[in-house]
């Protein structure tokens, strides 16, 4: 029995990038465009049950991805209907609408969005209801533009309603430092992240600067496209679900990540990273090792966010290897990495990084690995985001928008302090010693 996770995406980035990560997923499972099994390996469809559900009408066995696709426009999903993988999602599981969210939070959360959020989440409830063990959730959005902050925020706390017990983990695109595809978006992602806080287990924070890097530096591709930027996003997404469906001699789900990865219950924003990369006409001179695997997973050139670990300190991390990797080899290179770079892990918990190991590594690839580490540098992005969101919001440039369409400015000012305190509670774990602690504990005595 396999424990099911349904996938949602939300918006144009989410379906783009849904729809890369399905291609992924295809070919791990050996399953051809329309899902018919193609492949020679058991191992490939003993578990395919985690996000594909079988159907065996007439002829061979179907598998049909767990999924639904959310937009308020048509245009992506018409796209996902009519290209090589039309034949693969359920039909009754797209829903659209033809207004549009126009890039505004507001729109998302409130009008638009509010008026479709049940029909969205009757498809929700009769793919979850076909289940045997529901894992949890899996949203893949945006939160610089409307459909997927404003809708998949509403989403997300109407599944926390209806499934408290479930995990609810999200692949967050956030806004770059540098490079932005829209005006607004530090009002749209800052109202997001204010519920991301409150209703998500695990929040995946992955920013198009740092993919652009790694596409260009090292997989020297000159000029990238989103579709690049997408592969490498599905490349950590199946990461993370592997030991899901796949055996191995190490697990771990998403109920494990969220144990070992989130020591305090508002701090689960994750920083992913995924090795190796490497340019494709370089591949026949690669033999990575698993020290080198593990210590290029903590390099900042590895990761899939734009913010710099050795400004923060690693409160915890995953790592997951997938191929041939003894389990004493992986423990071994961990553990040195953190002997070596102590100074970057808190001490106040000991053992910090969390390692699973999985025997089938990706499609053409012998071995890898991907880390998802909860580092206090996260407070970075946060803060570009609030002082981005400060300079519009004391001038109250914009703001009428989202008035006009009925929300109060003091969400704005929840937003911005709600983040504030955000910032302040990464700081306060950064600057916080062994010492302390045990001083404070005798004060209590």
């Amino acid at each position: 029995m396999s424990r099911e996770i349904v996938n949602i995406q939300v918006g144009q980035a989410g379906n783009q990038v849904g729809e890369s990560f399905w291609r992924m997923l295809l070919a791990e499972h050996g399953l051809d465009d329309a899902g018919m099994y193609k492949g020679n390996d058991p191992q490939q469809i003993a578990r395919a049950g985690v996000y594909f559900t079988q159907v065996d009408s007439s002829g061979p066995t179907k598998y049909v991805p767990r999924s639904v696709q959310v937009d308020l426009e048509a245009g992506v999903c018409n796209r996902l209907r009519s290209g090589p993988l039309g034949q693969l999602f359920r039909p009754d599981t797209y829903f659209t609408s033809d207004s549009g969210a126009g890039n505004n939070w507001a729109k998302g959360y409130y009008t638009e969005g509010a008026e479709l959020i049940d029909g969205i989440l009757d498809i929700v409830r009769r793919q979850s209801e076909a289940t045997d063990a529901l894992q949890g959730f899996q949203i893949i959005h945006s939160l610089g533009g409307g459909t997927g902050a404003g809708l998949g925020s509403l989403l997300l706390s109407k599944l926390r309603e209806e499934y408290p017990d479930r995990m609810l983990s999200t692949f967050s695109i956030l806004p770059a430092p540098n490079v932005s595809e829209t005006v607004v978006e530090p009002y749209n992602s800052l109202l997001s992240i204010h519920q991301l806080v409150d209703n998500c287990d695990l929040t995946i924070c992955i920013d198009n600067e740092a993919l652009y890097d790694i596409a260009v530096r090292t997989l020297k591709i000159k000029s990238p496209g989103y579709k690049h930027l997408n592969e490498l996003i599905a490349k950590v997404m199946c990461g993370v679900s592997t030991s899901l469906r796949f055996p191995g001699q190490l697990n771990g789900d998403l109920r494990k990540l969220g144990m070992n990865l989130v020591p305090f219950p508002r701090l689960h924003f994750l920083m992913p990273s995924f090795a190796p990369f490497y340019d494709p006409k370089a591949r026949t001179f690669q033999r990575l090792s698993v020290p080198e695997l593990t210590s290029s997973l903590f390099d900042k050139k590895n990761l899939l966010v734009a913010s710099d670990p050795r400004f923060g300190r690693y409160l915890t991390a995953a790592c997951i290897f997938r191929g041939k990797v003894s389990s004493h080899e992986a423990e071994n290179s961990v553990m040195q990495l953190q002997r070596k770079n102590s100074n970057l892990f808190v001490e106040w918990i000991p053992d910090n990084v969390s390692v699973s190991l999985c025997s089938v590594p990706p499609v053409g690839q012998p071995q890898a690995a991907v880390a998802l580490a909860n580092s206090t540098c996260m407070q970075e992005l946060f803060k570009r985001n609030l002082d981005q969101f400060a300079l519009m919001f004391k001038r109250r440039a914009f703001l009428h928008w989202y008035t006009g369409e009925g929300m109060d400015v003091m969400e704005f000012t929840e937003a911005e302090s709600n983040t504030q305190d955000l910032i302040s509670e990464y700081q306060q774990y950064q600057e916080a010693t062994v010492e302390e602690e045990e001083a404070e504990a005798e004060n209590e005595q």
